[in-house]
């Protein structure tokens, strides 16, 4: 008994000893907290983290890039002071040569749960935590909201897969050239023919949850064969997805790499990006495509060879792409996708497949409550590191 309750007593010790020293302890009431605001280009945040008593709000919606040496230290003197920063993903990177010259730097705010753009190792060693969101409102798991009209999707649902399908008829049926032809030229009428999707084959290159949403929506709503490759894919898997998606097995066909870039008359990439699958889709690939077949990339820009398809468009090699990702963010202004004039139809987005209201206020209300309890001293939801 006595060694029992010594054992308790011990615990109970060790609990305390780490509250004490965790670096989420209130803080100083002589010290002001401070967050910088990064790359808010709606303007959603700044209304959530004033409501935090106490915490000084700056926001800085022009983006600077780290990349090069001026950009690195305009971002470094701008952020020096501020103990917390949020972020948003695929906007400001946050190298180690950053980091290394934020001093008081303790909490960096991301969204998602996934941003390969923060050197995370480096923040560890730094006692910098990192934190992300989920999606779900603080309290809520099951992501409700009494205000329906700013909620984000409903579980099951995502923005990315409707801008991927939006991306794909836009390229089909023309819509962003016979715009601009209406609105240029008095006389533009029906020039050209629109793409008819029905029974045509649908390829995925990766098909994890939001390959197969695009599978669905391509089988159900067009009736598209749909074929999937990735590395590690099988059929057994692909029926699995499908079962899933709440269709029967063999509604999504697993193929080889080869195939599928053969096969496709709308191809539609879904991959993680890796030092892997970079450039995944080459010359060799792009190639392989009929000319008549549509490429779409709403996941990662370094996934596509940048020169490879610049020049298979410019040639008229493919009928056409639609790009949401790119590789580099924001798009430069000398960027020669600016100033496109090539034979292949092209459809570009400014990487808006996550970007509605509903989700991103919701993560910077994710990032709200992370602020509160950091200063309170408590635990910190989502960490990353």
């Amino acid at each position: 008994m006595a060694s029992r309750l010594s054992s308790i007593r011990s615990h109970l010790v060790q609990n305390v000893t780490k509250r004490r020293t965790s670096p989420f302890r209130t803080m100083s009431s002589t010290s002001t907290p401070s967050i910088a605001i990064l790359d808010d280009y709606g303007g959603l945040a700044s209304k959530h983290f004033e409501q935090i008593p106490g915490l000084k709000v700056d926001s800085f919606p022009e983006t600077l890039d780290p990349a090069s040496e001026d950009g690195l230290q305009a971002l470094a003197a701008r952020l020096k002071p501020y103990t917390i920063i949020s972020t948003m993903r695929e906007r400001t990177p946050f190298p180690s040569t950053l980091q290394s010259q934020l001093p008081n730097l303790k909490l960096l705010l991301t969204t998602g749960v996934r941003n390969a753009s923060l050197d995370i190792p480096f923040a560890t060693s730094r006692n910098t935590t990192v934190a992300g969101t989920t999606g779900a409102k603080p309290g809520h798991p099951d992501h409700s909201s009494a205000d329906s009209a700013s909620a984000p999707p409903p579980p099951g649902y995502d923005s990315t897969t409707q801008h991927t399908w939006a991306l794909i008829l836009s390229l089909a049926s023309r819509i962003p050239h016979d715009n601009a032809a209406l609105r240029s030229d008095p006389s533009a009428w029906q020039s050209g023919f629109s793409v008819a999707l029905g029974g045509k084959t649908l390829g995925l290159c990766g098909l994890g949850k939001l390959g197969a949403n695009a599978a669905r929506i391509g089988a159900q709503a067009f009736g598209m064969n749909v074929v999937a490759w990735s590395e590690n894919l099988t059929q057994e898997k692909a029926d699995a997805a499908a079962e899933n998606a709440g269709l029967p097995r063999g509604a999504f066909k697993a193929v080889s790499k080869a195939e599928l870039f053969r096969s496709a008359d709308v191809l539609s990439l879904h991959y993680v990006l890796s030092p892997r699958s970079r450039g995944i889709v080459g010359a060799e690939e792009l190639a392989m495509m009929k000319g008549t077949s549509l490429l779409v990339n709403s996941s990662r820009g370094p996934l596509i060879d940048e020169q490879a398809l610049l020049e298979a468009l410019e040639r008229g090699q493919i009928r056409g792409a639609a790009l949401d990702v790119w590789w580099k963010e924001p798009l430069p202004a000398d960027s020669p996708w600016r100033a496109y004039k090539g034979k292949s139809e092209l459809v570009m987005s400014p990487h808006m497949g996550y970007v509605n209201e509903g989700t991103i206020d919701r993560w910077y209300e994710e990032q709200a409550e992370n602020v509160r309890r950091f200063i309170a001293g408590e635990e910190i939801l989502n960490k990353l590191n």
